[in-house]
């Protein structure tokens, strides 16, 4: 019997890090697909339709507009 491996990704998000989006800037040119917009602050989390990337969002939730 073959050994299933977890590859999706757990990405810890903050305020800074909003609006989230999939790729992130930095994803190698490999990893990139159509960018996708996601809602972490919701649930706390979200999760990429296209790679399976799992954002969580962690810290103080932004107040408002500026």
């Amino acid at each position: 019997m073959s050994e299933v491996k977890d590859t999706a990704r757990n990405v810890a998000v903050t305020a800074h890090d909003l609006p989230l989006h999939c790729p992130l800037p930095d994803a190698p040119l490999w990893a990139r697909h159509p960018r996708v917009f996601l809602d972490p602050l919701k649930t706390g989390e979200a999760a990429c339709p296209y790679c399976g990337t799992r954002y969580t969002f962690s810290g103080e939730a932004p107040k408002g507009h500026h």
